[in-house]
């Protein structure tokens, strides 16, 4: 009597390991594939965050430009988490017409770009971690980085 009551305990708990067992191999794919949705969804909030960004850095500096030397304007900017670099004007932050967030997706590195209708240039690629800053954008007879044209110029404000 007692080894029929130790192979039905034995049996129960093979079963039982057997069903757990197809319950984690249904399961762990859709957690795999949750995760990878949570994934590529915070890359494309990321990448929406970068444009408005952009968007509003282009305003403000077509404002600004508008304006026409000497006007300035502070503004604040929330950089969103993936920002590798900010290039202002061109990629190598000279003057241009675009301002480039480069951010990190699930598909590798992507620009974000942002046309303003004013010659821009400025440095604000050290500005790349997730966080809130205040940002100084000036119009400039002479542009710092090229002094032979005019441009809007947007750098950190410090203090």
């Amino acid at each position: 009597m007692r080894n029929k009551e130790s192979a039905h305990k034995g049996q129960s708990s093979l079963e039982l390991l057997v069903t757990l067992s197809f319950g984690l191999i249904i399961l762990l794919p859709i957690v795999a594939l949750a995760f990878l949705q949570i994934s590529s969804s915070s890359s494309t909030l990321s990448a929406t965050a970068a444009q408005q960004v952009g968007s509003k850095l282009a305003t403000v500096a077509a404002l600004v430009g508008s304006q026409g030397p000497p006007a300035r304007q502070l503004t604040t900017v929330e950089i969103p988490p993936g920002v590798q670099n900010i290039y202002v004007g061109n990629l190598s932050n000279g003057v241009g017409h675009f301002i480039i967030l480069s951010i990190s997706t699930t598909g590798g590195l992507d620009n974000v770009v942002s046309y303003t209708p004013v010659n821009v240039s400025g440095n604000i690629g050290g500005l790349s971690t997730q966080g809130t800053y205040l940002l100084n954008v000036s119009a400039d007879a002479k542009c710092p980085s090229n002094p032979a044209v005019s441009c809007v110029y947007i750098s950190p404000a410090y203090g």
